[in-house]
């Protein structure tokens, strides 16, 4: 078996350059010269016999098939020589380093404290960042090495992503408190059909709510979109039309201080997962692990109460 020539050094550089689409912001990343960008990613493709990027004058680097193939592998290679070298300093003492992680922007408020506190409760010195954004972007986040985890809805999971539940949310209809149906515990969906809807229009969220309403038989009249989780709330509270939504907050009080209602619906929906995802195939490092398994213990603690 040939011994490989190149060095671990080269292989970070080629992984900024890879990921950014340029030498030039690989170079300002790691704080080194572009031509030692450059030069290395060089040095690799000669090591390595094939050519792993295409130079576009004026117009960055892209992938050649190859190149794609390699920084598939070479990003779950890089985290472990990072866990690696956590491992011989640590070693003997208890899980140290940073972690990161995504979360889907409504689920922060509902889900993310509680599971980091579990992880801080368990392991004070790992240290977790949290970057917040939409469904895709997550995914992308994920492929990209950007976060180990993310906190997500279990919809849309594509073929490469993996998941563990860490929660559940029921869908419920809102409406302001003196609606008609306010004084129900339960309402069909199609009790409403004759009422404008307020969306909350996020990525894959606005459709996910309105296939959920279209499976009671009906379109929905779509009054207002927006994608801000208070803002649906404060516009139902003031009779702009009714709402489906997932997460429940404490209090039926909305920023302006008016007043909506909760009930339950009675048509049979299924709850959305709530998961912690990673890329399938990819060995987590031993803190993600480490935060999957407080989150899970959570998960079944707060099911059990």
């Amino acid at each position: 078996m040939a011994e490989v020539g190149f060095t671990l050094t080269q292989l970070r550089y080629f992984a900024a350059a890879a990921e950014l689409g340029s030498m030039t912001a690989a170079s300002r990343q790691l704080m080194v010269s572009q031509s030692a960008i450059s030069t290395a990613v060089a040095q690799l493709e000669k090591e390595l016999g094939v050519q792993l990027l295409l130079r576009h004058h004026a117009r960055g680097l892209t992938l050649t098939a190859a190149g794609e193939e390699f920084t598939r592998e070479l990003r779950s290679y890089l985290v472990h020589t990072n866990e690696l070298a956590e491992v011989a300093r640590s070693a003997g003492q208890a899980l140290v380093g940073d972690l990161a992680i995504g979360c889907f922007t409504t689920l922060g408020p509902f889900e993310l404290p509680r599971l980091l506190a579990a992880c801080a409760d368990e392991h004070p010195g790992i240290h977790v960042s949290v970057v917040e954004d939409e469904h895709a972007a997550l995914k992308q986040a994920l492929r990209s090495g950007a976060c180990e985890l993310a906190l997500m809805y279990g919809y849309d999971l594509d073929e490469d992503i993996d998941h563990v539940r860490v929660g559940v949310a029921a869908p419920y209809v809102l409406v302001a408190k003196g609606h008609r149906l306010a004084r129900r515990k339960k309402v069909a969906l199609k009790d409403l059909a004759e009422e404008p809807m307020v969306l909350l229009d996020l990525p894959h969220s606005g459709q996910y709510l309105e296939r959920l309403v279209e499976s009671a038989g009906f379109h929905p009249q779509i009054r207002h979109r927006t994608a801000g989780f208070e803002t649906v709330r404060a516009m139902v509270a003031n009779g702009q039309g009714w709402s489906v939504l997932n997460q429940r907050p404490a209090s039926n009080i909305t920023y302006d201080g008016a007043e909506v209602v909760t009930l339950e619906i009675s048509d049979p929906l299924e709850p959305l997962e709530v998961v912690l995802t990673s890329m399938k195939g990819v060995r987590l490092t031993a803190r993600a692990q480490a935060f999957v398994r407080s989150s899970s213990r959570a998960a079944r603690q707060r099911a059990g109460r």
